[in-house]
């Protein structure tokens, strides 16, 4: 897929996407508030609160980088020594010192059926985007590298030189065959700019990362939970046509995977979205 071709729009072109695995410790920029609260005391021994009283801040975030390093291995995907920093960061201003903003959308409507929730229509307004499409040997690696890079402009390395804050959910850009029975390989993975930057998008340092505007999009969502992969994506995609009356009306080979939670979580909170036809 080319750097336009990222766009809540839908469109044509190659390339797609998904969000986190279904092996456990996918990378993503959600795992790291979860991992410094939770996962970093010895085995139990310890919490992380009672453990920094007298742990170094750089041994601190040595363990860190250790770690998601040995969860990566699972992955096939390498995590270089210079993520540690990025890693510490975000990991200290998500732990009750920042509010996660979420994406603005209008709700236009809700379907339900026996006090069951279908699905909802949902109207978001353009805004800057930043995305990355790669095209790793795996599925997987793309989304895993794909989400380091951008920790790594929302951490530091952007035109501020400052963290530039959390925003939900995080999103792929997820392409299709014809028949929706098969994923591009290419996935793109795109953060929403909090408000205070919308008007003056810091610009990414990795010429890779690309700030866009992504036009006006109509959607349809449908929530689910556990892990995404290849085969839970089509699966849901194929329960979402099925619910909506009227599939026609949207984009039939692009789609879109959001992440509101830890993808390592037994019980991640997951949306697909249909992007209704400009």
């Amino acid at each position: 897929m080319d750097r336009g071709g990222c766009q809540m729009s839908g469109g044509g072109g190659g390339g797609g996407g998904g969000d986190a695995m279904d092996r456990p410790g996918v990378i993503t920029l959600e795992d790291l508030e979860s991992f410094s609260e939770d996962q970093l005391s010895d085995s139990g021994n310890g919490s992380l609160e009672e453990e920094g009283e007298t742990m170094e801040a750089e041994d601190g975030s040595e363990r860190l980088l250790n770690y998601w390093q040995e969860v990566a291995r699972g992955h096939q995907v390498e995590v270089s020594p210079d993520m540690a920093e990025p890693i510490q960061q975000l990991s200290s201003n998500n732990q009750g010192q920042s509010q996660r903003e979420q994406v603005p959308f209008t709700l236009l409507l809700r379907k339900e059926k026996c006090g069951e929730q279908l699905y909802e229509k949902r109207h978001y307004e353009k805004g800057h985007w930043a995305c990355i499409t790669l095209h790793e040997d795996t599925y997987e690696q793309s989304i895993c590298y794909g989400f380091m890079r951008i920790m790594r402009y929302i951490c530091q390395q952007n035109s501020l030189g400052d963290y530039l804050g959390m925003t939900l959910p995080i999103v792929t850009v997820v392409r299709t065959d014809e028949s929706r029975s098969v994923i591009s390989q290419d996935v793109t993975v795109a953060y929403y700019l909090p408000l205070e930057h919308q008007a003056q998008p810091p610009q990414p340092h990795d010429n890779e990362i690309v700030v866009e505007v992504w036009p006006a999009a109509t959607v349809y969502t449908r929530g689910f939970t556990g892990p995404t992969n290849e085969v839970t994506i089509i699966n849901q995609i194929g329960a979402m046509a099925e619910l909506l009356d009227s599939p026609g009306l949207c984009v039939s080979d692009s789609f879109i995977v959001a992440g509101y939670t830890n993808p390592a979580h037994s019980h991640r909170q997951n949306e697909i979205w249909f992007l209704e036809r400009r």
